[in-house]
């Protein structure tokens, strides 16, 4: 049975060093991008002092009271497959207790169920399915069951999720495979055979009109992240979200980046010298993710968002990842929903639609893990 030590940053980020991957969202890294919220590093150590788990937590305060809601986005990073999660998970509650948590929010990186792209195109098109779930998978996972069985009886709570999306983290999300079948690494011809033909027509129409898609190395990216913050604030104004700030991207590229070289890349589609679209790749280990895009409204018909999503994938699969992963996707597949245009998009790419456990909370004061599910609800 393991048990559990506070570790330092750089005894985290050395044991995630070690693992094929772990989401970025668990490298002592996020914990300087997310500074509003107060971080701790812990591990779990085996008989003989050896990590052999680790976890960034995020403390949030509760307004006016010395209480928090300890939150493990994507994490822990243990070993989900143990058939007695509670011999890691006790050890996790009884410490952030004890540093004055109310309530504690898990992310398990346990995958439940998979659909192709040919099923989602199927249930896109069938006027009688409105949500992924109702699409047989391609896949359960029986891990992924036997992780959810066990948080249930251990009493934590499943957190619902609004169209797909979870409280936190997204649920469900969409990605590209970079390993066939048979365990060998695709190659570009094979990524480009599995898209649509939509797809490839726009990747080959951007390199015909000239686009050219960059990447910003380490210590030469600061002008490039205001030109891609200009184009992401426009594509806000345009979609009808609140932008994040300049400091924030600033703070992301720096702290990532001091964990490991080219963790997070800065990419550049340009037409004649205008900006058409810009994105950040983060990678970790054998993984790697599309994480903030940004388009111009003009120039649309150049293709610069197929030309940079390709160039990110390629990248990927130069690097030796095992998947490119688009993120967030939401449950809907009804044809009349806004949202989706954005599976639709996704989809073209090949690739699969992933669903993970989700995010699990335990409520350890339930009067005021009650308030906080109140003042949420009301924000």
């Amino acid at each position: 049975m393991p048990s559990m030590r506070v570790i330092s940053a750089d005894e985290h980020r050395d044991y995630l060093a070690t693992l094929p991957t772990a989401s970025f969202l668990q490298t002592p890294g996020w914990a300087k991008v997310k500074a509003e919220w107060r971080a701790e590093h812990l591990g779990w150590v085996d008989d003989a002092g050896q990590l052999v788990g680790a976890a960034l937590v995020l403390y949030r305060k509760l307004p006016r009271l010395n209480r928090f809601l300890a939150y493990l986005p994507e994490g822990p990073v243990i070993d989900w497959s143990s058939d007695r999660l509670d011999d890691w998970l006790g050890p996790l509650v009884r410490h952030v207790k004890g540093e004055g948590a109310f309530a504690v929010r898990i992310g398990p990186p346990v995958v439940t169920r998979r659909w192709s792209a040919a099923q989602i195109k199927e249930g896109i098109a069938d006027p009688g399915v409105h949500r992924l779930g109702q699409v047989p998978p391609l896949d359960r996972s029986a891990a992924g069951a036997r992780v959810v069985a066990q948080l249930h009886e251990l009493g934590w709570r499943h957190q619902s999720t609004e169209g797909g999306f979870a409280a936190g983290q997204p649920q469900f999300v969409y990605q590209i495979p970079l390993v066939q079948a048979d365990g060998e690494p695709h190659t570009e011809e094979s990524l480009l055979k599995g898209m649509n033909q939509l797809w490839r027509r726009n990747i080959k129409k951007a390199a015909k009109e000239g686009v050219e898609v960059t990447s910003s190395a380490a210590g030469e990216v600061k002008g490039d992240l205001k030109a891609f913050h200009d184009l992401y604030v426009h594509t806000a104004e345009r979609d009808h979200f609140t932008p994040r700030p300049l400091s924030y991207f600033e703070t992301m590229y720096d702290a990532l980046n001091a964990d490991a070289p080219d963790r997070l890349k800065l990419w550049m589609a340009r037409h004649q010298g205008d900006l058409v679209a810009a994105t950040l790749a983060v990678r970790v280990g054998t993984h790697s993710w599309y994480s903030y895009g940004a388009s111009s409204t003009e120039k649309r018909e150049v293709r610069g968002s197929n030309a940079v999503q390709w160039a990110m994938i390629r990248d990927a699969l130069a690097s030796g990842a095992t998947v490119y992963d688009l993120r967030g996707i939401t449950e809907t597949l009804d044809a009349d929903d806004a949202h989706v245009g954005l599976i639709q998009f996704k989809v073209g790419t090949g690739g699969e639609a992933v669903e993970y456990a989700g995010e699990w909370d335990l409520p350890i004061n339930r009067v005021l893990y009650k308030a906080f599910q109140v003042y949420l609800a009301r924000r």
